[in-house]
């Protein structure tokens, strides 16, 4: 593909037709990242039954790289148990997209910050709840 950044078809496919884009009505969990180098900005949005997530909604500001990483994640986080989408890293999001550009590895990173993110949300209200 001519261009600045040679992205796979998998990239292009998930930039031009992203999965799971938008919010989520009562989520379980909420995550939020940004990047202040390049202004990207990633809320992803996890419905937690018991210890899977039966689903996930992204939205995202910022390049076709971010749009896909997010839409890829979203698509490797649904029916699976928390303790394997913590296994999930930004390695598995660009991998899964047939890889990224170098300059742009910070947008599947910024996938993997919003997952902790949300996790890590969902854990408080978790152990907010028993208390």
């Amino acid at each position: 593909m001519d261009g600045k950044f040679p992205y796979s078809d998998k990239v292009m496919d998930h930039f031009m037709n992203p999965r799971n884009m938008g919010e989520m009505d009562d989520p379980s969990a909420v995550g939020n990242v940004g990047n202040p180098t390049c202004g990207d900005v990633m809320r992803l949005y996890l419905k937690i039954d018991g210890d899977t997530i039966s689903d996930a909604k992204f939205k995202t500001f910022g390049c076709g790289a971010a749009i896909a990483s997010s839409s890829m994640l979203t698509e490797l986080l649904k029916g699976k148990k928390i303790k394997d989408a913590l296994k999930i890293s930004n390695d598995a999001v660009a991998e899964a997209l047939g890889g990224l550009p170098p300059v742009k590895i910070h947008c599947s990173v910024m996938a993997e910050e919003a997952l902790k993110s949300a996790l890590e949300d969902w854990e408080k209200k978790e152990n907010g709840d028993k208390k």
